[in-house]
């Protein structure tokens, strides 16, 4: 989490509309669910890699890191679709072709979605993304909870590490056993640090005067048409493309 907020902030496309960025990988996401995902997965993947690497200067194990866990997830749900169980003549273990189709296209599919969006993720901030959202309608109650959400996921991730560390260095996780305990000692730990984190939180928002919307500085990238069109062109690059493999 902290590698992808440090490359939002901080790579080539930062000072780019947010627009030039959310409305291409949302249209390169509705094309991944709607066109044939073994055709236009693989062209999607490596477009969007493509553009957060040569286009953000992001490094490209840090993209690969982004899209590793998503992968082996999908790695480890092939074998459950491609291996049918039947117990008509007892336990039994059979090869679906059909199973095994549908996951590689499932995979294939989920990837590239989640290629779009970590473009999306590793090139925009969230402070950037919150006026196109105010905008679109979204209630303001729920954009504060999406930023106090977002602000103490990396509040409480760093907790969660020096915690562990602390732990590992008192020999927490030499066993299984005392791994189990540390880890249930650590999750109590930090639930009582977040009801005493949003307790104050609450306090000091009251103090201030809250009234049910947070007041905050937002800058404005100017939006370039050129590079916006040249983006969707692109992407309807892309779809066509898939349509002749």
């Amino acid at each position: 989490m902290q590698a992808i907020d440090h490359y939002a902030w901080t790579n080539r496309w930062r000072n780019r509309h947010p627009l030039e960025k959310l409305l291409p990988a949302l249209t390169l996401l509705l094309l991944t669910l709607v066109l044939p995902p073994l055709r236009i997965g693989p062209l999607a993947l490596a477009g969007t890699t493509l553009a957060t690497v040569g286009g953000a200067g992001i490094p490209l194990k840090t993209v690969l890191g982004v899209l590793a866990a998503p992968a082996a997830f999908l790695l480890a749900g092939i074998p459950f679709l491609a291996i049918s169980l039947s117990f008509n003549d007892g336990f039994s273990l059979h090869f679906s072709p059909d199973g095994l189709q549908l996951a590689l296209e499932t995979s294939v599919r989920a990837l590239a979605a989640v290629g779009c969006l970590s473009f999306l993720t590793l090139t925009t901030p969230m402070a950037d993304l919150i006026p196109l959202v105010r905008r679109a309608g979204v209630p303001a109650g729920i954009i504060e909870l999406i930023l106090l959400i977002y602000r103490l996921i990396f509040v409480f991730a760093e907790r969660a590490l020096t915690g562990r560390q602390a732990q590992a260095a008192r020999l927490g996780y030499s066993r299984f056993d005392r791994g189990l305990r540390s880890t249930g000692l650590l999750a109590g730990n930090l639930f009582q640090r977040a009801l005493a984190r949003a307790r104050r939180l609450e306090i000091g928002l009251a103090a201030r005067g809250y009234a049910g919307d947070l007041k905050v500085l937002q800058l404005e990238w100017p939006l370039s048409w050129p590079r916006l069109a040249l983006a969707m062109t692109l992407v309807g690059l892309t779809g066509l493309a898939s349509g002749w493999i």
